[in-house]
């Protein structure tokens, strides 16, 4: 997987120094032509003698529920030249990486058994911002299984206050 990252930090570093300002609507169009790229079917289709570099870039944006600038268009059309879509994926999360990095801030995964309203969830970033060190960029995701609290992911970091936590640790003391 080395190889796809070496092939990746070019694109994702020339793109960040070619959007500057702009690097948080670019993450969002990136982020859905690496969900299209992701497609097995799309890469079977772009790795096929019979099309050329104009059908996949159509077909892609045709898919793509993202209008794209012009040098989105750009970028997509070199990527699609140069024989690179099965990297946009690793593209998309460096370039998201390199964005955090120069602006200070970390993608932070919030699971929680219950859907968090908009105050709750001003709340929470500030404690955990607090927490962490350093601004978030919060993603929730749903996941009942934690009965109730919260499980929070930052990078390699994880922060665990959900019940399901506290009941395998109370298991662990209980039969230790």
């Amino acid at each position: 997987m080395a190889e796809v990252a070496t092939i990746a930090r070019p694109y994702a570093e020339a793109l960040l120094q070619a959007v500057g300002h702009d690097a948080a609507a670019t993450s969002a169009w990136l982020d859905a032509l690496a969900a299209v790229a992701a497609n097995d079917q799309l890469r079977q289709f772009a790795d096929s003698p019979k099309v050329n570099a104009d059908q996949v870039y159509d077909l892609i944006v045709s898919v793509t529920k993202v209008q794209l600038p012009v040098h989105g268009q750009n970028f997509l059309r070199t990527v699609i030249e140069n024989g690179r879509i099965a990297a946009l994926p690793e593209v998309a999360q460096q370039f998201r990486t390199m964005k955090n990095a120069q602006q200070g801030t970390s993608d932070a995964v919030v699971y929680s058994a219950f859907a968090l309203e908009a105050a709750e969830l001003s709340d929470l970033s500030g404690v955990l911002e607090k927490r962490f060190g350093r601004k978030l960029n919060l993603q929730v995701q749903l996941q009942p299984e934690l009965i109730g609290g919260i499980r929070v992911v930052v990078g390699d970091e994880v922060l665990d206050t959900s019940i399901k936590a506290r009941l395998e640790q109370m298991k662990t003391a209980l039969t230790a």
